[in-house]
Formats: C-alpha cells, sequence, structure tokens
C-alpha cells in the first residue's frame, strides 16, 4: 500500500499550472487565476515552514535541555557511587579502585585511621552528634590532605587517605598532622570531651595489591591502638 501524498493539493495546483503554462490559447485570466492559485499555495506553504521551524527550534531546546539534565544526572549516579553519603568523602569501593590503579602505575603511601572510643560517644549522644563528629573528622582530614591525596570512608568511623608518590617518611608527618587537627577540632554541643584517632601508616611499591597495602596500614592502626591510642603508628619494611 502506498504511502498518502501529504502534498497532494500544492501537486494537483503545480500541475494545473503547468497545463496552463503550455496551453498557447490561454488567455490573460488564466494566467491570472493559476498564479494566483499558485500564490496561495506558496503563501501556505511559507506559513507552514515557519511553524515547523518554530516546532523544530522548540524541540531542539528541549532536547538540549534534556540531554543536559540526562548528563547531570549520569555524573550525579557517579558521583553516588563512588562516595560516600555522609561526607562526600570516597566510599569503599572507590578507595579500593583508586588505590589499586595508584599502584599500577607508581608507589603509595596509605593512612588508614579510626575514631577512638567512637561507639561510647554514640552511645552517649547519639547517633546524629556521632553523624556529625564523623563530618567534622572528615573535614579536618579533607584540610590537612589538600591537593596531595584523596580521603575515604572505609567503615563506620574508619577512614583512609591516599596518597600516591609520597614517601613513608612525608605520609607519617601528614598522618601527625591530621592527629593534632582532629585532637585540636572543638566539636559543637553536646560533645564535652576531646574526639581524637588513632592512625596505622604504610609505604608500598609499584605492582603489589590494595589489600597488601591496606593490611599493612591496618597492622600498624591496631598497634597505635594497643599502644594507647591517639598516636600514628608506621608498617615496618
Amino acid at each position: 500500500m502506498s504511502e498518502p501524498d501529504l502534498f497532494e493539493s500544492e501537486n494537483s495546483a503545480l500541475a494545473h499550472a503547468r497545463a496552463v503554462f503550455c496551453d498557447v490559447d490561454a488567455g490573460e485570466e488564466a494566467y491570472r487565476h493559476t498564479l494566483g492559485q499558485l500564490i496561495s499555495y506558496y503563501e501556505r506553504l511559507m506559513r507552514e515552514t515557519r511553524r515547523l521551524i518554530r516546532r523544530s527550534d522548540r524541540e531542539e531546546l528541549e532536547m538540549n535541555r534534556l540531554n543536559h539534565r540526562l548528563q547531570e544526572l549520569a555524573q550525579e549516579l557517579e558521583y553516588r557511587a563512588t562516595h560516600d553519603t555522609l561526607t562526600g568523602a570516597l566510599n569503599r569501593g572507590a578507595v579500593i579502585d583508586r588505590a589499586t590503579a595508584a599502584l599500577a602505575r607508581g608507589s603509595l603511601a596509605l593512612i588508614v585511621l579510626d575514631i577512638d572510643h567512637f561507639k561510647r560517644l554514640n552511645d552517649t549522644f547519639g547517633h546524629p552528634v556521632g553523624d556529625a563528629v564523623i563530618c567534622g573528622v572528615t573535614a579536618c582530614l579533607k584540610n590537612a590532605v589538600g591537593t596531595e591525596g584523596a580521603i575515604g570512608r572505609v567503615g563506620g568511623e574508619e577512614f583512609a587517605a591516599l596518597l600516591p608518590g609520597l614517601t613513608l617518611d612525608e605520609a607519617t608527618s601528614l598522618a601527625e598532622r591530621m592527629r593534632e587537627a582532629i585532637a585540636g577540632y572543638r566539636f559543637p554541643a553536646p560533645v564535652d570531651r576531646e574526639v581524637t584517632a588513632s592512625f596505622g601508616v604504610s609505604w608500598t611499591a609499584e605492582g603489589r595489591t590494595f589489600e597488601y597495602a591496606y593490611g599493612r596500614a591496618d597492622e600498624a592502626l591496631y598497634q597505635a591502638k594497643r599502644d594507647g591510642r591517639n598516636r600514628v603508628t608506621r608498617a615496618g619494611a
């Protein structure tokens, strides 16, 4: 079945105009009548063309708006997939991915830390206050690291700092600055006590795994806790 001719009327008028043009005996009235028809159809086509152009422009604008919104949503989804909802720090999966990528390119210094006696604080003041403390600690860590690395939240009150290219000594000094920043931070009421954290630091050569780097830093962290907390301990060579 053939498709309908959307310009059937226009084609008919054009065919009639050709016939009049070819008719040597057609008089002035026939020419004027045919020209009038052609003008009428031409004007209608111009109006429809303008309408379609305006509609096309509107649809193009809407399409651009939708594409922009889709890009924003894709970025939001990517951010949510790689960042912790509460703190905005990297989540555990993103920490593993970034550390693995860093170790494929070069060495990685890794700091692992844990807020001291966090459960006691949470039980005393409640989860909203506990969340506020976690956010305050995150701010201290981000300020200390700056552009040298990235901060991730790998557990409830446990964090990691990824420091590609830094030496063990440099990472240990940075961890000490982090420790001092947290200990000196004044958390809002009702927190009426000092909040501290314990740190473990490791340095891992290129080609090793994240599990190896994290395991050594975690061992150092637990040694810091055994030694009295609120201190920095580095993994042995």
